[in-house]
């Protein structure tokens, strides 16, 4: 499958020293700065869902996010460049990212509009206004059931409904050079230098 994923320029050293990039959690804190704690705590629960679906090698830290189609590649600045991929479908993980946003803010994924009635309705029964209460808030851990529903619905996020280029996103857990059909540095044209490349959406 084709992947785009923008990364720090110091990559290309790692890439051309190792032959492959995987990311570490120091890159997380250094790029997420004042929000690293949080961010690194959300991303562990991540990866202790991927590494349930794919093998997660021991020096690899996090999962290298990647979108599926050109539309939604970010352009590198200054400081990135854009890597476009094509990968083994056995070597990558795709999950929903709006449902990642549920995980990332402590919230229940439902599986249908039903089943989020059914949970919204016993959330008010509890008298609470929200299940991020459930872990951080006056209410955080007098309900450990509601904990435990809500961290199980977390697991959803790798059920594709429908495949989107926005909504569908890809992770790996390294990127190898033999991966690597392009790199796009600023100021160059993607469609240009992947004109030949198709796109999962038929771009």
């Amino acid at each position: 499958m084709r992947l785009y994923t923008r990364q720090h320029k110091h990559s290309l050293y790692e890439l051309e020293r190792c032959g492959r990039i995987i990311n570490k959690e120091i890159y997380v804190r250094l790029h997420m700065a004042k929000d690293a704690d949080y961010f690194s705590e959300r991303y562990r629960i991540f990866v202790q869902m991927a590494e349930k679906r794919l093998p997660r090698p021991a020096d690899s830290d996090y999962p290298i996010w990647c979108g599926i189609s050109k539309q939604t590649a970010l352009v590198p600045d200054e400081e990135q460049v854009l890597y476009c991929l094509n990968v083994p479908d056995d070597h990558l993980i795709l999950f929903d990212g709006l449902k990642w946003d549920y995980v990332l803010n402590y919230l229940y994924v439902p599986l249908n509009d039903a089943d989020n009635a059914t949970f919204q309705q016993d959330v008010k029964a509890l008298g609470v206004s929200d299940s991020f209460q459930f872990f951080y808030g006056r209410y955080a851990h007098l309900f450990p059931a509601m904990e435990e529903r809500i961290a199980n619905s977390w697991e959803r996020i790798f059920t594709i409904d429908s495949m989107s280029p926005i909504r569908t996103q890809a992770n790996l857990w390294e990127i190898r050079q033999e991966w690597i059909e392009a790199i796009i540095h600023p100021g160059e044209s993607l469609q240009t230098k992947t004109a030949s490349f198709p796109d999962y959406f038929g771009e």
